[in-house]
């Protein structure tokens, strides 16, 4: 599969980077609103097309599909022109910052018949699978808790004065948006949307949050998240059950896997991953992609959808409004 690329970020470098782990991906072309940013990419990637224009990309023949690593508020916009031009769309999370936006993503996969899938690598990855397989294993479960701390290399800046796109509600960012989704998608994935909501959070000077706390019901089962890109956290995440417990390392790249048993035994369970965590994605996106298929099977457009829809409600409770919210 050709690939182009979207945004030259640090995300782009890794997911290159992964892309060496996947022998049905050739990464072909970048398109970048500045040609010298575009083409300095272009050559530190060995990347043989440069474009500064998605309709001039999508129309040169050049690849097979387009992976989008640009600010959440243009997500919905890059994503639609991609698909009406007929040219699958690998989306960075999250998929968009509101409900609407994201049906008319889902809607323009759907009636242009062409593949949307969201770039949540997680639930992709080997140690994940291993969670699933596990869970029978845990009796009734009661608890679910996932923990996404990373002390923002931009807060500095931030807290000088120099405001970048990390913590501008103009770009739909913000910690909710960058980390808590990675908490939100395994918990939906796993148990489906909660009973009820109810979020706190630290809202900065500019309008983003810069960490929250979610409660989650589930009726038998609770679940509690925490987010914050203005401190580091060193906590596992765990499902927890009447018989045993799991602790999932890294839950937004999930690399270690532990049972610890009622009577205190405990058991690593970790399977091996031999390839880059961003790999797994490309593979699932590369098999939709040859299986003709319009979504992945696994990140599919209702889980995409449903986890939006989360992240709007939780933004409404914390107070955090994006220009994006008045788009329909």
């Amino acid at each position: 599969m050709r690939l182009g690329v979207v945004g030259t970020n640090w995300i782009t470098d890794t997911l290159i980077q992964a892309a060496k782990d996947v022998d049905s991906v050739d990464i072909q072309a970048v398109c970048s609103r500045s040609n010298e940013k575009g083409s300095a990419f272009a050559s530190k990637h060995n990347i043989p097309f440069v474009y500064t224009s998605m309709k001039e990309m999508c129309n040169s023949g050049e690849i097979d599909g387009v992976y989008i690593a640009t600010p959440n508020a243009v997500h919905h916009e890059q994503t639609i022109e991609c698909l009406e031009a007929g040219i699958p769309v690998l989306c960075e999370k999250p998929l968009t910052a509101t409900y609407d936006l994201a049906e008319k993503m889902v809607q323009a996969s759907r009636q242009n018949g062409v593949l949307l899938m969201e770039a949540m690598k997680s639930t992709l990855m080997p140690n994940f699978k291993r969670v699933q397989e596990l869970l029978p294993s845990l009796g009734a479960i009661r608890q679910y808790s996932a923990h996404y701390g990373q002390y923002s290399s931009r807060y500095d800046k931030f807290k000088a004065g120099d405001i970048q796109n990390a913590f501008k509600p103009e770009m739909a960012n913000g910690s909710l948006m960058d980390l808590g989704v990675y908490t939100l998608y395994p918990l939906v994935k796993l148990f489906g949307m909660p009973e009820e909501v109810k979020a706190i959070s630290t809202n900065l000077h500019t309008g983003v949050d810069g960490q929250g706390m979610v409660l989650l019901s589930y009726g038998e089962m609770n679940a509690v998240i925490t987010f914050s890109k203005i401190t580091n956290s060193y906590l596992p995440s765990e499902i927890a059950g009447e018989e045993a417990a799991l602790h999932i390392s890294h839950i937004g790249s999930p690399d270690g896997v532990r049972r610890i048993t009622k009577e205190g035994g405990s058991e690593d369970l970790t399977v091996e991953q031999s390839k880059a965590p961003m790999a797994y994605e490309l593979e699932e996106f590369v098999r939709a992609y040859e299986n003709g298929q319009i979504e992945s099977s696994i990140n599919t457009h209702e889980l995409s959808l449903n986890v939006v829809a989360l992240l709007q409600t939780i933004r409404q409770q914390i107070g955090i409004v994006y220009p994006l919210d008045k788009r329909r």
